[in-house]
């Protein structure tokens, strides 16, 4: 079975780190606009590319409504699902 190349797989194989997902999160939603963003070192990750992929992420962070949380939560979903760039 081939190894799991998303940010979760890489999170799972100790390259990424939990804190380093929570960096990443709060600088996309403090300045999300589009461009690859380092993560980690040697991963990079647009995440604003993330995020429009995934409907429930584009649509939380769209939403000032939201809980900050909730926003938070949607925008590491869409983290941990994409490939690093």
């Amino acid at each position: 079975m081939a190894e799991d190349q998303t940010i979760r797989g890489l999170m799972c194989r100790k390259l990424v780190t939990d804190d380093q997902i929570d960096a990443a999160v709060l600088a996309y939603l403090a300045d999300p606009s589009p461009g690859v963003r380092k993560i980690a070192k040697g991963i990079s990750l647009d995440i604003h590319a993330a995020a429009e992929a995934n409907r429930l992420t584009k649509n939380a962070v769209a939403d000032e409504g939201l809980s900050e949380a909730t926003r938070r939560l949607a925008v590491r979903t869409a983290i941990l699902l994409a490939r690093p760039a």
